[in-house]
Protein backbone atom coordinates (compact mmCIF):
# COMPACT_ATOMS: atom_id res chain seq x y z
CA UNK A 1 0.00 0.00 0.00
CA UNK A 2 1.37 3.29 -0.92
CA UNK A 3 0.11 6.97 0.22
CA UNK A 4 1.50 9.95 -1.90
CA UNK A 5 1.51 13.42 -0.25
CA UNK A 6 2.44 16.55 -1.90
CA UNK A 7 3.54 19.85 0.58
CA UNK A 8 2.32 17.85 3.01
CA UNK A 9 3.78 18.09 7.25
CA UNK A 10 4.78 15.54 10.03
CA UNK A 11 1.21 15.55 11.63
CA UNK A 12 0.18 14.48 8.08
CA UNK A 13 2.49 11.86 7.70
CA UNK A 14 1.73 10.51 11.02
CA UNK A 15 -2.11 10.33 9.88
CA UNK A 16 -1.59 8.39 7.17
CA UNK A 17 0.57 5.97 9.06
CA UNK A 18 -2.34 5.10 11.24
CA UNK A 19 -4.88 4.61 8.16
CA UNK A 20 -2.25 2.84 6.09
CA UNK A 21 -2.37 0.13 9.35
CA UNK A 22 -5.88 0.04 9.82
CA UNK A 23 -6.69 -0.39 6.03
CA UNK A 24 -4.39 -3.39 5.91
CA UNK A 25 -5.51 -4.55 9.01
CA UNK A 26 -2.73 -4.34 11.11
CA UNK A 27 -3.28 -1.59 13.88
CA UNK A 28 -0.38 -2.63 16.51
CA UNK A 29 2.99 -1.25 15.84
CA UNK A 30 5.29 -4.30 16.07
CA UNK A 31 8.64 -2.53 14.87
CA UNK A 32 11.47 -2.64 17.36
CA UNK A 33 13.73 0.44 16.15
CA UNK A 34 13.39 3.18 13.73
CA UNK A 35 16.19 3.50 10.43
CA UNK A 36 16.72 6.79 8.95
CA UNK A 37 18.52 6.80 5.80
CA UNK A 38 20.01 9.98 4.59
CA UNK A 39 20.80 10.05 1.19
CA UNK A 40 20.12 11.47 -2.18
CA UNK A 41 18.03 10.56 -5.14
CA UNK A 42 20.80 8.34 -6.81
CA UNK A 43 21.39 6.07 -4.35
CA UNK A 44 17.76 6.41 -2.18
CA UNK A 45 16.57 3.06 -4.21
CA UNK A 46 19.78 0.96 -3.64
CA UNK A 47 19.90 2.28 0.53
CA UNK A 48 16.24 1.71 0.62
CA UNK A 49 16.17 -1.97 -1.03
CA UNK A 50 19.08 -3.19 1.31
CA UNK A 51 16.79 -1.46 4.46
CA UNK A 52 13.98 -3.56 3.29
CA UNK A 53 15.96 -6.94 2.84
CA UNK A 54 17.43 -5.99 7.16
CA UNK A 55 13.83 -5.29 8.01
CA UNK A 56 13.04 -9.08 7.86
CA UNK A 57 15.84 -9.88 10.98
CA UNK A 58 14.60 -6.36 12.54
CA UNK A 59 11.50 -4.92 11.91
CA UNK A 60 11.73 -1.27 12.07
CA UNK A 61 10.07 1.74 10.97
CA UNK A 62 12.25 3.25 7.99
CA UNK A 63 12.50 6.99 6.98
CA UNK A 64 14.40 7.76 4.18
CA UNK A 65 15.47 11.56 4.15
CA UNK A 66 15.99 12.55 0.69
CA UNK A 67 17.52 16.76 0.62
CA UNK A 68 16.72 18.01 -2.89
CA UNK A 69 18.55 20.60 -4.54
CA UNK A 70 16.90 24.10 -5.50
CA UNK A 71 18.19 25.40 -8.78
CA UNK A 72 17.00 28.72 -8.05
CA UNK A 73 16.93 31.43 -5.36
CA UNK A 74 12.82 31.08 -5.55
CA UNK A 75 12.76 27.20 -5.03
CA UNK A 76 15.50 28.06 -2.12
CA UNK A 77 13.47 30.37 -0.37
CA UNK A 78 10.36 28.06 -0.57
CA UNK A 79 10.42 25.11 1.68
CA UNK A 80 8.20 21.87 0.72
CA UNK A 81 8.00 18.33 2.25
CA UNK A 82 6.91 15.82 0.13
CA UNK A 83 6.18 12.28 1.32
CA UNK A 84 5.33 8.64 0.28
CA UNK A 85 4.16 6.24 3.11
CA UNK A 86 4.89 2.59 2.16
CA UNK A 87 3.12 -0.27 4.26
CA UNK A 88 2.26 -3.75 3.91
CA UNK A 89 4.32 -5.51 1.01
CA UNK A 90 5.66 -2.80 0.04
CA UNK A 91 7.88 -1.97 3.14
CA UNK A 92 8.77 -5.69 3.65
CA UNK A 93 7.95 -6.30 7.32
CA UNK A 94 7.97 -3.04 8.66
CA UNK A 95 6.94 0.74 7.83
CA UNK A 96 8.43 3.19 5.17
CA UNK A 97 8.20 6.90 5.30
CA UNK A 98 10.34 8.50 1.73
CA UNK A 99 10.92 12.26 2.86
CA UNK A 100 11.87 14.57 -0.10
CA UNK A 101 13.00 18.02 1.32
CA UNK A 102 13.24 20.83 -0.97
CA UNK A 103 13.97 24.55 0.29
CA UNK A 104 14.56 25.89 3.43
CA UNK A 105 13.92 22.74 4.99
CA UNK A 106 16.61 20.81 4.13
CA UNK A 107 18.74 22.40 7.02
CA UNK A 108 16.02 21.57 9.44
CA UNK A 109 15.62 18.08 8.35
CA UNK A 110 15.68 16.71 12.30
CA UNK A 111 12.51 19.20 12.84
CA UNK A 112 10.64 16.64 10.52
CA UNK A 113 12.07 13.75 11.10
CA UNK A 114 11.85 14.08 15.15
CA UNK A 115 7.59 14.22 15.71
CA UNK A 116 8.08 10.33 12.86
CA UNK A 117 10.25 8.47 15.64
CA UNK A 118 8.99 5.48 17.04
CA UNK A 119 8.39 5.88 20.77
CA UNK A 120 10.87 4.44 23.33
CA UNK A 121 12.40 2.76 20.44
CA UNK A 122 16.03 3.09 19.80
CA UNK A 123 16.99 5.04 16.55
CA UNK A 124 19.89 4.12 14.09
CA UNK A 125 20.92 6.59 11.49
CA UNK A 126 22.41 5.33 8.35
CA UNK A 127 24.94 7.84 5.44
CA UNK A 128 25.10 5.38 2.71
CA UNK A 129 26.73 8.41 1.48
CA UNK A 130 28.44 11.75 1.88
CA UNK A 131 28.29 10.83 5.81
CA UNK A 132 28.61 14.26 7.96
CA UNK A 133 32.65 14.96 9.55
CA UNK A 134 31.37 14.51 12.91
CA UNK A 135 27.96 12.31 12.98
CA UNK A 136 27.42 12.59 16.47
CA UNK A 137 27.16 16.41 15.72
CA UNK A 138 25.16 16.52 13.15
CA UNK A 139 21.29 17.19 13.81
CA UNK A 140 20.29 14.16 12.67
CA UNK A 141 22.98 12.41 14.05
CA UNK A 142 21.91 13.76 17.30
CA UNK A 143 18.53 11.99 17.67
CA UNK A 144 20.25 8.18 17.34
CA UNK A 145 22.09 5.84 19.73
CA UNK A 146 23.96 4.28 16.68
CA UNK A 147 25.34 6.54 13.54
CA UNK A 148 26.61 4.19 10.60
CA UNK A 149 28.45 5.72 7.55
CA UNK A 150 30.37 3.89 5.27
CA UNK A 151 33.72 5.32 4.30
CA UNK A 152 34.31 3.43 1.33
CA UNK A 153 31.61 5.31 -0.80
CA UNK A 154 34.13 8.82 0.29
CA UNK A 155 36.41 10.72 -2.79
CA UNK A 156 39.52 10.03 -0.12
CA UNK A 157 38.50 6.63 1.95
CA UNK A 158 41.84 6.96 3.40
CA UNK A 159 41.60 10.34 4.94
CA UNK A 160 38.06 9.77 5.62
CA UNK A 161 39.30 7.24 8.46
CA UNK A 162 41.56 9.76 10.17
CA UNK A 163 39.00 12.11 10.44
CA UNK A 164 36.49 9.54 11.53
CA UNK A 165 39.23 8.82 14.38
CA UNK A 166 39.05 12.50 15.65
CA UNK A 167 35.81 12.90 15.61
CA UNK A 168 34.81 9.26 17.15
CA UNK A 169 31.84 9.45 19.34
CA UNK A 170 31.09 5.93 21.55
CA UNK A 171 27.56 4.89 19.16
CA UNK A 172 29.81 5.52 15.96
CA UNK A 173 29.81 2.71 13.28
CA UNK A 174 31.16 2.44 9.52
CA UNK A 175 30.42 -0.85 7.14
CA UNK A 176 34.14 -0.51 6.20
CA UNK A 177 34.72 -1.79 9.69
CA UNK A 178 31.63 -4.79 9.25
CA UNK A 179 33.07 -5.90 5.67
CA UNK A 180 36.02 -7.45 7.90
CA UNK A 181 33.80 -9.25 10.45
CA UNK A 182 34.44 -12.45 8.91
CA UNK A 183 38.16 -11.85 8.45
CA UNK A 184 38.66 -11.51 11.89
CA UNK A 185 36.59 -13.90 13.04
CA UNK A 186 38.86 -16.49 10.47
CA UNK A 187 42.02 -15.13 11.57
CA UNK A 188 41.11 -15.72 15.63
CA UNK A 189 40.05 -19.08 14.90
CA UNK A 190 43.50 -19.77 13.25
CA UNK A 191 45.70 -18.61 16.07
CA UNK A 192 43.18 -20.67 18.25
CA UNK A 193 44.89 -23.63 16.53
CA UNK A 194 48.59 -23.19 16.73
CA UNK A 195 50.84 -22.36 20.16
CA UNK A 196 52.90 -20.29 18.76
CA UNK A 197 53.98 -16.24 18.95
CA UNK A 198 53.40 -13.51 16.01
CA UNK A 199 56.39 -11.92 15.11
CA UNK A 200 54.66 -9.31 11.83
CA UNK A 201 51.94 -9.70 9.64
CA UNK A 202 50.74 -8.27 6.09
CA UNK A 203 47.64 -7.50 4.82
CA UNK A 204 47.40 -7.20 1.29
CA UNK A 205 44.23 -5.59 -0.47
CA UNK A 206 42.83 -2.90 -3.26
CA UNK A 207 43.78 0.50 -3.10
CA UNK A 208 41.83 3.06 -1.45
CA UNK A 209 39.57 0.43 0.63
CA UNK A 210 39.50 1.50 3.89
CA UNK A 211 38.81 -2.46 5.59
CA UNK A 212 42.47 -3.18 4.63
CA UNK A 213 43.63 -0.66 6.59
CA UNK A 214 40.79 -1.37 9.52
CA UNK A 215 42.21 -4.99 9.61
CA UNK A 216 45.85 -4.10 9.63
CA UNK A 217 45.20 -1.69 12.60
CA UNK A 218 43.21 -3.82 14.99
CA UNK A 219 46.15 -6.79 14.23
CA UNK A 220 48.76 -4.35 15.08
CA UNK A 221 46.81 -3.13 18.09
CA UNK A 222 45.74 -6.60 19.26
CA UNK A 223 48.76 -8.81 18.44
CA UNK A 224 51.53 -5.83 19.31
CA UNK A 225 53.38 -6.51 16.05
CA UNK A 226 54.74 -4.29 13.30
CA UNK A 227 51.92 -4.89 10.20
CA UNK A 228 52.22 -3.88 7.16
CA UNK A 229 49.92 -3.09 4.56
CA UNK A 230 50.06 -3.93 0.49
CA UNK A 231 48.13 -3.09 -2.64
CA UNK A 232 46.74 -5.59 -4.66
CA UNK A 233 44.31 -5.81 -7.99
CA UNK A 234 41.59 -6.84 -5.63
CA UNK A 235 38.91 -7.44 -5.13
CA UNK A 236 38.49 -6.32 -1.75
CA UNK A 237 41.00 -7.64 0.80
CA UNK A 238 42.79 -10.39 -0.84
CA UNK A 239 45.08 -12.11 1.48
CA UNK A 240 46.55 -11.73 4.95
CA UNK A 241 49.57 -13.70 5.78
CA UNK A 242 50.85 -13.95 9.82
CA UNK A 243 54.75 -13.94 10.34
CA UNK A 244 54.89 -16.82 13.86
CA UNK A 245 57.79 -18.68 15.70
CA UNK A 246 55.67 -22.03 14.56
CA UNK A 247 55.59 -20.77 10.83
CA UNK A 248 53.62 -18.62 8.40
CA UNK A 249 49.87 -18.34 8.84
CA UNK A 250 47.92 -17.04 5.36
CA UNK A 251 44.45 -16.55 4.60
CA UNK A 252 44.33 -15.77 1.20
CA UNK A 253 41.06 -15.39 -1.10
CA UNK A 254 42.28 -14.17 -4.82
CA UNK A 255 38.94 -14.01 -6.09
CA UNK A 256 36.35 -12.44 -3.68
CA UNK A 257 34.45 -15.56 -2.46
CA UNK A 258 36.62 -18.97 -1.79
CA UNK A 259 39.57 -18.34 0.87
CA UNK A 260 42.10 -20.68 1.11
CA UNK A 261 43.91 -21.12 4.95
CA UNK A 262 47.38 -22.29 5.20
CA UNK A 263 48.93 -23.11 8.31
CA UNK A 264 52.33 -24.82 8.41
CA UNK A 265 52.52 -28.26 9.19
CA UNK A 266 48.69 -28.92 8.65
CA UNK A 267 47.12 -29.35 5.29
CA UNK A 268 45.14 -26.04 3.15
CA UNK A 269 41.65 -25.99 4.08
CA UNK A 270 39.26 -24.43 1.90
CA UNK A 271 37.09 -21.38 3.85
CA UNK A 272 33.72 -20.07 2.39
CA UNK A 273 34.31 -15.81 2.73
CA UNK A 274 32.70 -14.38 0.43
CA UNK A 275 31.95 -10.51 -0.08
CA UNK A 276 28.87 -9.56 1.23
CA UNK A 277 26.26 -6.86 0.03
CA UNK A 278 24.77 -3.86 1.96
CA UNK A 279 21.97 -5.56 3.27
CA UNK A 280 23.77 -7.97 5.42
CA UNK A 281 26.13 -5.27 6.32
CA UNK A 282 23.15 -3.43 7.86
CA UNK A 283 21.50 -5.82 9.39
CA UNK A 284 25.06 -7.48 11.13
CA UNK A 285 25.34 -3.70 12.53
CA UNK A 286 21.76 -3.49 13.41
CA UNK A 287 21.81 -6.83 15.96
CA UNK A 288 23.45 -4.93 18.63
CA UNK A 289 22.67 -1.29 19.44
CA UNK A 290 25.77 -0.52 22.56
CA UNK A 291 28.92 1.21 21.57
CA UNK A 292 31.71 -0.76 19.63
CA UNK A 293 35.24 -1.19 21.97
CA UNK A 294 36.57 -2.84 19.79
CA UNK A 295 36.05 -0.77 16.41
CA UNK A 296 37.00 2.11 18.58
CA UNK A 297 40.39 0.74 19.39
CA UNK A 298 40.94 -0.17 15.88
CA UNK A 299 40.56 3.30 14.47
CA UNK A 300 41.98 4.92 17.00
CA UNK A 301 45.54 2.94 16.61
CA UNK A 302 46.52 5.36 13.61
CA UNK A 303 47.29 4.98 10.11
CA UNK A 304 50.66 6.67 11.05
CA UNK A 305 51.34 4.04 13.16
CA UNK A 306 50.76 1.48 10.71
CA UNK A 307 53.87 3.26 8.35
CA UNK A 308 56.16 4.08 11.64
CA UNK A 309 56.20 0.42 12.84
CA UNK A 310 56.11 -1.82 9.33
CA UNK A 311 59.56 0.52 8.44
CA UNK A 312 60.77 -1.15 11.71
CA UNK A 313 60.57 -4.55 9.92
CA UNK A 314 62.24 -3.64 6.55
CA UNK A 315 64.80 -5.89 5.13
CA UNK A 316 68.06 -4.82 7.05
CA UNK A 317 71.41 -4.07 4.78
CA UNK A 318 74.25 -6.84 4.77
CA UNK A 319 77.70 -5.17 4.00
CA UNK A 320 79.37 -7.84 2.09
CA UNK A 321 83.51 -7.48 1.18
CA UNK A 322 84.09 -8.63 -2.39
CA UNK A 323 87.92 -9.57 -3.31
CA UNK A 324 88.13 -9.40 -7.01
CA UNK A 325 91.86 -9.11 -8.41
CA UNK A 326 93.44 -8.35 -5.36
CA UNK A 327 91.01 -5.62 -5.14
CA UNK A 328 88.44 -5.47 -1.76
CA UNK A 329 84.86 -4.10 -3.42
CA UNK A 330 82.22 -3.20 -1.00
CA UNK A 331 78.76 -4.45 -1.47
CA UNK A 332 75.64 -3.29 0.14
CA UNK A 333 72.86 -6.07 0.02
CA UNK A 334 69.34 -7.53 1.62
CA UNK A 335 69.14 -10.80 2.71
CA UNK A 336 67.60 -13.23 -0.61
CA UNK A 337 65.12 -14.55 1.82
CA UNK A 338 63.21 -11.85 2.87
CA UNK A 339 61.35 -11.32 -0.77
CA UNK A 340 60.31 -14.35 -0.89
CA UNK A 341 57.94 -14.57 2.45
CA UNK A 342 55.81 -11.66 0.94
CA UNK A 343 53.90 -14.04 -0.45
CA UNK A 344 52.13 -16.95 0.67
CA UNK A 345 52.14 -20.26 -0.81
CA UNK A 346 48.70 -20.51 -1.25
CA UNK A 347 48.60 -17.54 -3.30
CA UNK A 348 51.22 -18.92 -5.45
CA UNK A 349 49.08 -22.25 -5.76
CA UNK A 350 45.73 -19.84 -7.02
CA UNK A 351 47.59 -18.18 -9.98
Amino acid sequence: MKTDLTDTTSSKINKALVLGRRAIGTPAVGMVLTLVIVTDEENAYDALKAANEASREHPSRTLVVIKRVSRSPRDRAKARLDAEVRLGADASTGETVVLRLYGEVVDHAQSVVLPLLLPDAPVVVWWPVNAPSDPANDPLGALAQRRVTDTYSAEQPIQELTARADAYTPGDTDLSWTRITPWRSMLAAALDQVVCEVTSAEVEGEEFNPSVELLAMWLADRLKVPVRRSKSAGPGLTSVRMETSSGPIVLDRPDGSLATLSIQGQPDRGVALKRRDTAELIAEELRRLDPDDTYATALRFGLERLDEEAATTAPETVVETVVEAGVETVVETAPAAKPAAKKAPARKAAK
